[in-house]
């Protein structure tokens, strides 16, 4: 199982930047993708997460700070699940990672689930003033 981020980028305030998690290793069905992200001094916290059922998405949940700005999505043709920033600032900056859980269902699909147990090698967003 390999999860693999895209390289993030440096962008403005009120930017938007895609990231893109490469998923291989494994059949990408009922499977749990979250996001994370890890602030300088912070704790890492999830923002999102999305149960892809036969490689569409089914369901997500969003963390309240990223609702209505970001948007997580799955590619059946590259195989690679996406996290789409919008209306970005520069709290959003931090190493962001994707990772993925192949146990469980939707109920169990959460970015505030710690079974996740496959990790991408994470990706920096700067976003400036």
């Amino acid at each position: 199982v390999q999860l693999a981020e895209s390289v993030g980028g440096s962008v403005q305030a009120g930017g938007s930047l895609t990231l893109s998690c490469s998923l291989s290793g494994f059949t990408v069905d009922r499977t749990c993708i979250g996001w994370f992200l890890h602030g300088s001094g912070k704790q890492r916290e999830g923002v999102a997460s999305t149960f892809i059922v036969s490689l569409s998405v089914y369901s997500s949940i969003y963390f309240h700070s990223v609702k209505g700005r970001f948007t997580v999505s799955h590619n059946k043709y590259t195989n690679a699940a996406n996290l789409q920033m919008r209306s970005l600032q520069p709290e959003d900056t931090a190493e962001y990672s994707c990772a993925a859980m192949l146990k469980g269902g939707m109920a169990t699909c959460t970015y505030l689930s710690r079974d996740f147990a496959y990790w991408g090698q994470g990706t920096q967003v700067t976003v400036s003033s």
